[in-house]
């Protein structure tokens, strides 16, 4: 069987879940892409990033040296995972943005040996946008962790979290790991901290994974890295566009181009356009036309303070338990408990 033929199975077996928004505001298919690239100046969605190849390309972003978020939060976990189980006992593990899900496997570890004497007490709910890389985890994590009831939730962020506030029966740990989180705006950061509390009950518990501000030539070599797999992983989404709406985006138009915005604490990924161009998408019955030197915003991505961001979080209820780092204070660990529904 092909990705999508055993991707189909899974649902069929009720391995995935294919979430929807029949709880929120439907929105036109495509709707966001014809928005974003009317604007002056053009943006696009990061999700588009995470077809199963956009998704493979960020796993090796994630192996590359100059790419320190993924192995330093690692390290914290690997170091403070236990003490993060006893904490939280929770009985429902729920992974936005789940990937590969390497790093969670180090939470499992600790729950795992937390229930020793309690067999099939925990669900794991990866939740990912790639139907691919969610059944490669999926199917794994069954095989490696037989005692615990494992089931994929295919679909966005407010898909997900839209799922969630409609079934929470059990004692729930919500975990957003990696740098995600600084992709969202200070507006969009505001609604989606608010929709993570509402998937809570008070008692449950948010575990947020932040990178923090610190040396710009670190953050500069982290975005553009000397192999290129991180303009090829910012070129993919192009080509994502093309096959899901029936783009005709030439690729050696566009190079990746990433710089740190010192104002607001944040990197932004590019996508540069060298000559004018017009693209037609059938599917869409739209066309962008672009001119030589106009750029795609693809991706912010913003550098916290540790320090102030249990105020924030509390303005939406939910508040800080305890938080990690590196002993470099290159990223960090925040968790929060649920106080309002």
């Amino acid at each position: 069987m092909n990705a999508a033929e055993m991707v189909d199975a899974d649902i069929r077996s009720g391995a995935i879940i294919v979430l929807d928004h029949s709880h929120a505001p439907a929105t036109p298919e495509g709707a966001e892409v014809i928005q974003g690239l009317s604007k002056t100046p053009k943006q696009l969605s990061p999700k588009y990033f995470y077809d199963d190849r956009g998704s493979q390309l960020f796993e090796d972003i994630c192996q590359l040296p100059e790419y320190y978020p993924t192995r330093t939060e690692a390290w914290i976990l690997q170091t403070y995972a236990t003490e993060i189980a006893a904490i939280t006992d929770s009985h429902e593990l729920i992974e936005l943005g789940s990937g590969s899900s390497t790093k969670t496997r180090l939470l499992l570890d600790a729950y795992r040996s937390l229930w020793a004497d309690r067999p099939d007490t925990c669900h794991y709910l990866p939740v990912d946008i790639s139907g691919g890389i969610l059944h490669s985890s999926v199917v794994q994590l069954q095989s490696q962790y037989p005692e615990f009831w494992i089931q994929g939730l295919l679909g966005t962020y407010d898909q997900a979290l839209d799922y969630l506030a409609h079934s929470n029966e059990r004692s729930r740990l919500l975990f957003f790991l990696g740098s995600s989180m600084g992709n969202f705006s200070p507006a969009d950061f505001n609604s989606f901290v608010d929709r993570v509390a509402q998937s809570l009950k008070p008692g449950d518990y948010f575990l947020l994974g932040v990178d923090l501000e610190k040396d710009l030539e670190i953050l500069k070599a982290a975005y553009n890295d000397s192999q290129g797999v991180t303009a090829a992983f910012n070129l993919n989404m192009l080509a994502h566009l093309n096959r899901r709406f029936g783009g005709n985006f030439d690729l050696d138009a566009f190079s990746h181009e990433a710089i740190y915005n010192t104002a607001d604490s944040q990197i932004e990924m590019y996508l540069h356009c060298h000559r004018d161009c017009q693209v037609q998408f059938d599917r869409l019955d739209f066309v962008a036309n672009f001119q030589a030197g106009e750029s795609i915003l693809t991706e912010i991505s913003r550098k916290f303070r540790l320090d102030r961001l249990p105020q924030q979080l509390a303005e939406h209820g939910l508040t800080a338990v305890k938080t990690w780092s590196d002993p470099q204070q290159w990223f960090g660990l925040l968790l929060c408990q649920a106080t309002s529904s």
